[in-house]
């Protein structure tokens, strides 16, 4: 009977939850282009405690999505949760992010491509079977037109996430399935922080940090 905070900042999509034994109690998120996380994140907390008429001492964790994404957004997420974990004394859950994104697609076959926009023809992705079983680490790869080919050559792949507008002028074969307009949401973190938190697989709230899986590179501004 776990009451769960989930908070998904990985992308431009800010996204809360408050969820019961695995099920979405409350919902908030804000999937407009641009980032919004350092103005609507601790309204929207508020505002799943005050509709859930859930006080915030009440729940049995707090879990944040660890990434891979942005930068900037990670760093909000990661340490609004810390400061409640520390605030509220409750342990600290982090959940996959790739993993989340996956979790939107349902399919008796084939395989899921999770993957979150980078730089130029950059993506940060990983590969699930059918069973949401990971395939397929996380890594950063630059997509070209040989990219997944062995996986679409057997079976039908389902690319989701903000990587997928730049993978489909690139690959055209009949068993991609390109899902498009989709971000990671703190509605799917529900079910994953429910599993790790009967596990209590937690973190040490002190030294958590974000999965960036690529270093910080601050861009110099034009003269």
């Amino acid at each position: 009977m776990a009451i769960i905070l989930n908070i998904e900042t990985a992308t431009t999509n800010c996204s809360v939850s408050l969820s019961k034994d695995g099920e979405i109690l409350v919902l908030k998120e804000d999937n407009s282009s641009g980032y919004s996380h350092a103005e609507t994140l601790h309204v929207f907390i508020d505002n799943v405690f005050k509709e859930a008429k859930i006080e915030p001492s009440a729940i049995d964790a707090i879990a944040v999505s660890k990434g891979p994404g942005s930068y900037t957004g990670l760093r909000i997420g990661v340490s609004t949760a810390k400061g409640l974990c520390f605030a509220l004394n409750k342990p600290l859950i982090a959940t996959d992010t790739l993993e989340a994104l996956a979790n939107q697609i349902t399919s008796n076959d084939g395989f899921i491509v999770p993957m979150l926009d980078a730089r130029r023809m950059e993506v940060y992705s990983a590969i699930y079977n059918s069973n949401l079983k990971l395939a397929r680490e996380i890594k950063a790869e630059i997509l070209n037109k040989e990219s997944f080919k062995e996986l679409l050559e057997k079976s039908k792949v389902y690319f989701i996430g903000n990587g997928v507008e730049k993978t489909k002028t690139l690959i055209q074969h009949p068993n991609a399935v390109f899902v498009e307009g989709q971000l990671p949401s703190a509605k799917e973190m529900a079910k994953l922080s429910e599993i790790k938190y009967k596990k209590s697989d937690t973190e040490d709230v002190a030294y958590f940090e974000p999965y960036y899986l690529k270093d910080f590179v601050a861009l110099k501004k034009k003269s």
